[in-house]
């Protein structure tokens, strides 16, 4: 929350989110913010800190990406991301 110079602590972010960052328990108790910022923190109830079905749903399509074969590389692929060679010469058959 920038525009409101306000910086919030609390549970680890459950999906993507531009200028959130995830931080363990020692960084986030030792956080620092700028001069005039405030601190909001959220804390986390310990005993309910278990993994969520959410978690575990995430854990499983983490597993099933990694799994997944890496698709065949095209040999005119220079391994730069760059096409080399994709014009041929082909014989006059007339």
């Amino acid at each position: 929350m920038y525009a409101e110079s306000t910086a919030v602590v609390g549970p680890l972010a459950t999906s993507s989110e531009p200028h959130s960052y995830d931080l363990c328990e020692f960084h986030a108790e030792r956080l620092t913010v700028p001069r005039g910022w405030e601190v909001v923190r959220h804390e986390i109830d310990l005993e309910d800190a278990g993994p969520t079905g959410d978690d575990l749903l995430a854990l499983a399509d983490a597993v099933r990406e990694a799994a997944r074969p890496e698709p065949a590389r095209d040999p005119a692929d220079d391994g730069r991301g760059t096409r080399r060679g994709h014009l041929r010469v082909l014989p006059d058959l007339s």
